[in-house]
This record gives C-alpha cells, structure tokens and sequence, in this order.
C-alpha cells in the first residue's frame, strides 16, 4: 500500500482494501520482527550441506540436535520464507519406479516410529530402504542404514540385484558397528526383504526393534526417503553408487 499512497489518498486505499486506519498506523509503528534472527546462520549452513538445499523439516530435526533448539517445523518454514530460502521440487523421475513391495511374504511389524524421526541421540532411531540408480551399464541397487540422530549413513550396500544377500551385507556392517549394550529402533517399508525370517531373526537377537511403514504411506519413512531423493538430485549420487559398486565388483 506504501508504494500506492503517492498516488492515491489513503483514505481510498484503506477503503479498497477495508482497512481500519488505526490498523494501518499501527501497522507502520509496529514492523514485524524476523523469525528467529538468531538460527538464520546455522539454518543457512545446514540447508547448504547439499546441492538441492533441504527442506524444513530436516533443518528443523538439525537445528534441535545440534543447536537445541526448541522449535516448530512451520516455524522453520516461516523462517526460511523470510531467509529466501527453499528447498526445490524434485520431480518424479524413473529412477522412482523400483517397489520393494510384493504384499504379505513373512513377518510384518507395527509403525514404531509413527513419523517420530527426532532421536536424542545416536543408534536410537535408524531407517532403512533399497532404492534403484540407472547405470549406462545397468541398474544398480542402494541399501542404506540411515541414523536419524546423526544424519549419517552407517551401513550401506550396492548390488546388481535387491536380493537377500544385499541385506545380509548390510546387516552384517550394522552389527559389526552397533554399539555394545545399545537397541536401536530399525525402520522400513513393507519391502519383502524385510519380511524375511533370516533378517527378522537377525535383528531380533542382536536386539533391534524392527518397525514399518504401514502399506501406501511412503511419508513413513520420509527420513530415510530424503536422502535418497537428495542423491538423485544430482548425477553425483548416481554416478558415486555406480563406482562404488564397480569396485566392488573388480
């Protein structure tokens, strides 16, 4: 309305707008105040640890484990709308197509997790899921442990094919890490894999406590989703799954 006022009386402004003129002035005596000033720097720092930027909830789970913040994830969003910060659509691409999911095979697992991904520390809360990267030699598989507390992945394993011996490895890394004495909550999808007896057994006597997404709802494991979407933003993650593997292979 400010850059109106030249140009027309105020009092036709307020009207068009249905304004009260007491709310305008107190308006002009009163501007709003930056959300949050001083988590602006670190907020900037974490959204620029990847290529794509990040969303607000993971800045938000970040700021709270790293700078104790206590906060709302719409504050955070409000936040980075002040800040000129967001973070960009990733549109849905090929390498999206690849379901782990063939229906009831084995064992299922109530939802644990219930989209809690905040964790107070390391090794409590941990997700897990196999992801496809298209080579121009092939396809090539990704299983990832993801520690919701760290940000880090702890275990992981490549493979020309999302077969059991792929999560064997994997779990074979994981144990061989996991602290003496900790019981880490393990979050999936309804993927096959996990299903299985011999990965259900596993994990139950090394005293992990196996969770799932309930069936359709991918926003489940959203934290563990996150990352691999923030590795397709770029030929980079794809490229760097490729090498892994083809050393692997050498």
């Amino acid at each position: 309305m400010s850059g109106l006022s030249g140009r027309y009386p105020l009092s036709d402004l307020l009207e068009a707008a249905r304004l009260p003129r007491s709310s305008y002035y107190y308006a002009l005596a009163h501007p709003k105040a930056p959300t949050r000033p001083e988590l602006w720097e670190a907020a900037a720092e974490i959204f620029s640890r990847t290529p794509n930027g990040c969303g607000h909830r993971q800045i938000a789970m970040s700021l709270r484990a790293e700078q104790g913040a206590v906060m709302a994830d719409k504050t955070v969003l409000k936040m980075m709308r002040e800040m000129g910060i967001s973070c960009g659509i990733r549109r849905e691409t090929d390498y999206h197509r690849y379901n782990s999911y063939k229906g009831k095979v084995g064992r299922t697992f109530e939802n644990v997790i219930g989209r809690d991904f905040g964790a107070d520390g390391p090794w409590e809360k941990m997700g897990t899921d196999v992801t496809e990267f298209r080579q121009p030699w092939g396809k090539a598989y990704f299983a990832p442990v993801y520690d919701f507390a760290s940000k880090e992945i702890v275990a992981w394993s490549t493979s020309t094919h999302p077969n059991m011996a792929q999560q064997h490895e994997l779990l074979d890394q994981l144990l061989a890490k996991m602290p003496e004495g900790s019981a880490p909550v393990l979050h999936s999808d309804m993927g096959w894999q996990c299903q299985q007896a011999g990965w259900c057994n596993r994990l139950a006597e090394a005293g992990v406590v196996q969770s799932m997404s309930r069936k359709g709802n991918c926003i489940d494991n959203g934290a563990t989703e996150q990352v691999f979407g923030h590795m397709k933003v770029t030929d980079n993650g794809n490229r760097a799954v490729g090498e892994d593997h083809r050393r692997k292979c050498a």
